[in-house]
């Protein structure tokens, strides 16, 4: 497992930007990206599998989010997305996000009562939504963030991901 700190979630393979796409065979570099995404998906999903929430990756109990992450490729085939998906085991609620992000202590600012605020409009005094705000940074973590176990499989399989994408361009411009 490797640094989430300043970790970027994104490959670029250089010396085929003077090729246009269409310069290319597309069913070698849509088979290579498929590779490069299965590949990836299997370093996630092994990160958050084996890590048992060491290395501040969240803890694997009942296999929802391992089974969430996939890969998708990109009409042209030019791209893949290797992500978290929604499925029916996690219910309506998203919560890869929630591990990622983390989420604050306290109760999210609600609307006033009606005739509860200031005037015609209903408002509240002045500076009372920025103190509110800053106690509920205040009070810290409920859900703390927690670390990029996506960029970090992306950063594992950089070299392999690296070979395969060079050697399927290479090989679909002849």
């Amino acid at each position: 497992m490797a640094n989430s700190v300043g970790v970027d979630g994104y490959i670029h393979i250089e010396g085929f930007e003077k090729f246009e796409r269409e310069a290319f065979d597309k069913k070698k570099i849509r088979a290579a990206m498929r590779k490069v995404g299965k590949l990836v998906r299997q370093k996630a999903q092994m990160n958050v599998g084996l890590a048992r929430g060491q290395d501040s990756y969240p803890v694997n109990r009942s296999g929802a989010l391992q089974d969430s992450i996939n890969f998708k490729l990109s009409r042209s085939g030019f791209l893949v997305k290797v992500a978290p998906y929604l499925t029916s085991a996690m219910g309506k609620e998203f919560y890869p996000a929630y591990l990622h992000f983390g989420v604050r202590q306290g109760n999210a600012l609600k609307p006033l009562a009606a005739g509860a605020g200031r005037g015609k409009s209903n408002r509240r005094a002045r500076g009372e939504r920025s103190k509110h705000v800053a106690a509920r940074k205040a009070n810290g973590w409920r859900i703390e963030p927690r670390a990029n176990y996506m960029s970090d499989a992306l950063q594992d399989a950089g070299s392999d991901v690296r070979a395969i994408l060079s050697r399927a361009f290479a090989d679909a411009l002849g």
